[in-house]
C-alpha cells in the first residue's frame, strides 16, 4: 500500500460472510437435532426451533442498523492508493477468524438436541438467514446512495471482525461499479457474450 493507502474490505462481504457457514451448520445440526427424540419431544422441539429461526433471524437483520447508518452517512471517498480487498479473500478472512466460534456453535447446536431437538439448529440457521438479510439491506442503501461502503481492514482485525464495532470509525465510499462484488456483497454477474 503505497503513499499512505489503506486495505480496504466491503462492508456488505464481510456481513455476508458469516452468512453460509451458521446456514448450513444450523441445518445439518437440526437434521442430526430431528433424529434424537430428546427431553420435549421432536413435536415441540421443531416448534421451538421455528419460532427461534424467525426471532433470531429479525433481531442479527435488525441489531446496530443505526451505527451503519451512521457510518455510511459519514462515509469519505476512498483514495486513489487505497487497495480494495478482493471478495473472497474478505470471506475467507472472516471465516478463518471465526472458525473456532463456528465449530463450537455447532456443537452446542446438536448437543442441545437432548434436550430440544432441531431447536438449536433452527436457531443457528436464523442467525445465517438474519445475516443475509442485513447484507441485502445494505446493497438497497447502496445502490439508493450509489456508493459502495468499505471498512479499513486493520480496523476490522481489531474489532473482531465487526463492520459496525466500535474499533470502526467511519466507512470510506467508491462508485459502484468497483471491487469484484456487487452491492450487498454477492458476486458480480458478469453479462452472457451472445
Amino acid at each position: 500500500m503505497a503513499r499512505g493507502g489503506q486495505g480496504l474490505a466491503r462492508v456488505a462481504v464481510v456481513v455476508r460472510a458469516g452468512a453460509a457457514p451458521l446456514w448450513w451448520l444450523g441445518v445439518v445440526a437440526a437434521g442430526v437435532g430431528v433424529l434424537v427424540p430428546g427431553v420435549t419431544g421432536r413435536r415441540i422441539g421443531v416448534l421451538a426451533g421455528a419460532a427461534l429461526f424467525i426471532v433470531a433471524a429479525a433481531v442479527v437483520a435488525y441489531v446496530r442498523r443505526k451505527r451503519y447508518v451512521l457510518l455510511a452517512s459519514s462515509a469519505a471517498r476512498a483514495g486513489k492508493h487505497d487497495v480494495l480487498q478482493d471478495r473472497a479473500v474478505t470471506s475467507r478472512n472472516w471465516r478463518r477468524g471465526h472458525r473456532w466460534w463456528l465449530l463450537l456453535a455447532f456443537l452446542a447446536a446438536v448437543g442441545s438436541a437432548f434436550a430440544v431437538p432441531a431447536a438449536g439448529g433452527m436457531l443457528l440457521a436464523g442467525c445465517g438467514a438474519g445475516l443475509r438479510l442485513k447484507a441485502a439491506w445494505l446493497g438497497r442503501r447502496e445502490r439508493v446512495g450509489d456508493a459502495l461502503l468499505w471498512v479499513r481492514v486493520d480496523w476490522l482485525g481489531r474489532d473482531g471482525g465487526r463492520p459496525a464495532g466500535k474499533g470502526v470509525r467511519a466507512y470510506r465510499g467508491t462508485g459502484i461499479a468497483a471491487g469484484d462484488a456487487a452491492p450487498g456483497g454477492a458476486r458480480k454477474r458478469t453479462a452472457a457474450v451472445v
